[in-house]
Order: structure tokens, then sequence, then C-alpha cells
């Protein structure tokens, strides 16, 4: 084979393993994690070898500064592990390839620390709503709270049954009722 035909090969799998990497960093963009730490994640899950900062630096031509806090990022979302290489001094970290396991800590996280927010605010507005209520002498605005106490109620509901669902994913119990496709 030519070396020509050799080299645009290796150009076009470079070029749909690129495009693949970009549909992973929109796809985490969703969940609130950056387009770069997303390019990141997507250039280690196809590395071949577990990578230092240094290889991730130059892979997706960012600062190392960059690269230290994607990894955090990723370590703390467990999509990102440290790797040992006999051998080799410098930090080296690999991708979880689970994409079910990183898929139920992503959501979990983000999803978690949203939800018990909300579920904070609609208790917060409830007990300030009781206040203004037991003080007001308006009818009309007793009315309106009391109609908007029970949307509270309702809101906080959903939110309690959303921390039900989000705990059934994190613990991976999901996948009794959805299970996992097999490769």
């Amino acid at each position: 084979m030519p070396e020509n035909n050799v080299t645009q090969d290796w150009e076009k799998y470079d070029e749909t393993l690129d495009k693949f990497i970009q549909v992973i960093a929109k796809n985490m963009n969703l969940y609130g994690i950056t387009s770069s730490v997303g390019r990141l994640y997507g250039v280690l899950y196809f590395a071949d070898e577990p990578m230092t900062l240094d290889d991730m630096r130059d892979a997706l031509v960012m600062s190392k500064t960059s690269m230290s806090t994607g990894v955090r990022t990723l370590g703390d979302m467990k999509m990102v592990e440290p790797a040992y290489k006999k051998g080799v001094r410098k930090d080296l970290y690999r991708s979880e390839e689970d994409w079910y396991k990183s898929f139920t800590s992503l959501f979990g996280n983000r999803w978690k620390n949203h939800t018990e927010s909300n579920i904070d605010e609609a208790e917060e507005a409830m007990e300030e709503l009781k206040r203004i209520y037991s003080e007001t002498a308006d009818e009309t605005l007793k009315e309106k709270i009391s109609s908007d106490m029970e949307k509270l109620r309702n809101a906080k509901n959903y939110y309690e049954w959303l921390m039900k669902f989000i705990r059934v994913v994190e613990s991976g119990e999901i996948f009794e009722y959805i299970p996992k496709n097999e490769q």
C-alpha cells in the first residue's frame, strides 16, 4: 500500500475519533461539565496507555493547570483514576471505561446537589409564607398563600421523589429495572 494512502487513513482515523470526542464533550456539557473537561475525558478514554498531565497537555493543546483541574474534576466524578506504571515517576491517569458507572456517578453528583438545594429552597419559601400568613390581615393574600403553599408542597414532594430516583441511580439499583446492554 502506498505511504500516502496510509497517511490519509491515519488522518481519517484521527478525524473520526476527534468527531466522537466532540460528541462526548457536548453530552457532558448537558451535565454541567465544560467542553474542555469532556474532551479530556474523551482523549483519556481512547488512549492506549495511561497519560501524564504533559501527555494530556500535548494532546489537547491546553495548559498543564487546565489539565490538572480537569483531571481533578473527572476524578471527583469517578470518571478518571490514577494509574501506575513501573518506572514512571510522573502521575498517570486513565479513564473509567465503564460508561454506566461514569453516568451514575455524574448524574448522581450533579442532580443530587441541585435537588437538595431545591428542597431547601421550597422549605424556606414555605416557612416564609407561613410567617406572612400568620401576620397578615389581608384575606385575599391568605387565600393566595394557601394556594401557593399547595404548589410548594407538590414541588417538594416531587424533589423528594427525585432524591429517591437519584439514590436508585447512584446505588446501581437502576440496572435491576433497566439492565445494561450486553456487548
